[in-house]
C-alpha cells in the first residue's frame, strides 16, 4: 500500500541525511521528495485566490449569475445560466488562465538563465518579434486566430535566437543581455508599425486593437493552440523547474557537479520563449505580466531561485483579476487587459531600475 506523508525539518531525522532549512519530505512508498513548506503554502494560497476571482469572472458581466447557479454550471448541473457562463465566459476566463501561466513561467525561466529581474520576455524582444511575425501575417490577410499564434512561436523563437547570439561574448552576460534586448525590442516594434502603416485600414484597426492585449473575443477556438502548446510542453516544463536549480548556481560551482551550463540555458530560454511567443499570439502582448509574475512568486515563497508553480499561478491571477477589472471599471465599455498589466507594471519596472541602482535599498 502506498503511503504519503510530509515530515517536517525540525524533526528527528537519521544522522547523516541533510536538508534545507524550511523544507519538509514528502514520501511515497519507496521514494521521496523535498518540499518547501513556504512555497506549498503559497501555492495553496493562490489556488484559492484564482479559485475565488474565476467565480466573481463568470459571475459579472452585463448580466448578473449568482454564484450559486455559476457553481451548478462549473459542477455540470442543469441551471438556466448555462449559456452565459459556458458559452460566453468561462472560455475568455480560460484562455485568461493559460496565457497568464504561460507568461508566468516564461517570465521565470528567462530571468533565472539571465539573472535579472528586468529579463522579461515583453523588455528584451521576444514578444516583440511574436507581435511582428503576426501582425505581419495580418498585413497580407491572414487573420485566424487558431493560426496566428504558431506564427507568433516562430518570430518569438526567430528574435531570441537574435538577441542571444549578440549577446554571446564568451558566455551570457546579464547586462549585456538586457540591454541588447531592450534595443531589439525597440527596432521589431518599429517593423510592426511599418506593417501597420502598410496594410488595409482595417487590417490595420485590428493589429492595433490586438497589440494593445486583449481577451475579447475569445472563445474556444482561440484557446485552442496554446491548450495544445502546454501539453506538448509539459515535460519540458517540468525539466525546467529541475534543471532551474543548477542554473541558479554558479558558473563554477555548476560546472563542477558536471552541469553543461550552454545547453541547459539553451533550453530554458526555449521553453520560456516558446511559452511567451503562444501566449502573445493567443492574446497580443500582454505587457508586464512576465515580468510581475515571477518576481511577486519569490518574494511570497522567499526561495533562491524563481518557482515556477507560484509563478504559474500568479501570472493567471493578474491576468484574470485585470481583465475582471478593465470589463467593470468602465462598464459598458471594456479597457484590454494589457491596459490595465501596464498601468501596474510600468511603476514596478521604475522601482526596479531605482532599486538596482541603489544597490537593493528602496
Amino acid at each position: 500500500m502506498t503511503t504519503m506523508s510530509i515530515r517536517p525539518s525540525g524533526s528527528a531525522r537519521p544522522s547523516g541525511s541533510a536538508r534545507p532549512a524550511g523544507y519538509g519530505v514528502v514520501r511515497a512508498g519507496r521514494g521521496s521528495l523535498l518540499l518547501h513548506r513556504r512555497s506549498a503554502l503559497v501555492a495553496l494560497g493562490l489556488l484559492l485566490a484564482l479559485a475565488a476571482v474565476g467565480v466573481a469572472y463568470l459571475c459579472v458581466g452585463e448580466r448578473f449569475v449568482a454564484p450559486a447557479e455559476v457553481l451548478k454550471v462549473i459542477f455540470g448541473q442543469d441551471a438556466r445560466a448555462a449559456f452565459v457562463v459556458e458559452e460566453l465566459r468561462m472560455p475568455r476566463l480560460a484562455v485568461g488562465l493559460m496565457v497568464g501561466a504561460a507568461f508566468g513561467v516564461a517570465g521565470a525561466l528567462i530571468q533565472t538563465v539571465a539573472r535579472n529581474p528586468l529579463a522579461s520576455p515583453d523588455i528584451i524582444g521576444i514578444s516583440q518579434g511574436a507581435g511582428a511575425l503576426t501582425v505581419g501575417a495580418m498585413t497580407f490577410g491572414l487573420t485566424s486566430y487558431t493560426v496566428l499564434p504558431y506564427l507568433s512561436i516562430v518570430g518569438g523563437i526567430a528574435a531570441a535566437a537574435l538577441v542571444y547570439v549578440f549577446a554571446w561574448r564568451g558566455g551570457l552576460h546579464a547586462t549585456r543581455f538586457v540591454l541588447i534586448g531592450i534595443g531589439f525590442a525597440i527596432a521589431l516594434r518599429s517593423l510592426t508599425t511599418l506593417f501597420m502603416t502598410k496594410g488595409d485600414y482595417l487590417v490595420a484597426q485590428q493589429a492595433q486593437i490586438w497589440m494593445t492585449g486583449s481577451l475579447n473575443g475569445r472563445g474556444w477556438d482561440e484557446a485552442a493552440p496554446i491548450r495544445w502548446t502546454l501539453l506538448v510542453m509539459l515535460p519540458a516544463i517540468l525539466w525546467a523547474a529541475r534543471a532551474q536549480r543548477t542554473v541558479s548556481l554558479d558558473d563554477d560551482t555548476a560546472t563542477a557537479l558536471g552541469v553543461r551550463l550552454g545547453r541547459v540555458r539553451l533550453g530554458l530560454v526555449f521553453v520560456g520563449v516558446v511559452l511567451a511567443s503562444v501566449a502573445t499570439g493567443v492574446a497580443g502582448p500582454v505587457d508586464f505580466v512576465a515580468l510581475l509574475a515571477p518576481q511577486i512568486a519569490r518574494r511570497m515563497t522567499r526561495t533562491a531561485q524563481i518557482p515556477l508553480l507560484c509563478s504559474a499561478l500568479m501570472g493567471a491571477f493578474v491576468v484574470v483579476a485585470a481583465d475582471l477589472l478593465g470589463r467593470r471599471l468602465f462598464s459598458p465599455a471594456e479597457l484590454p487587459v494589457g491596459v490595465l498589466t501596464a498601468a501596474v507594471g510600468a511603476p514596478y519596472l521604475i522601482w526596479l531600475i531605482v532599486r538596482s541602482r541603489t544597490g537593493g535599498k528602496a
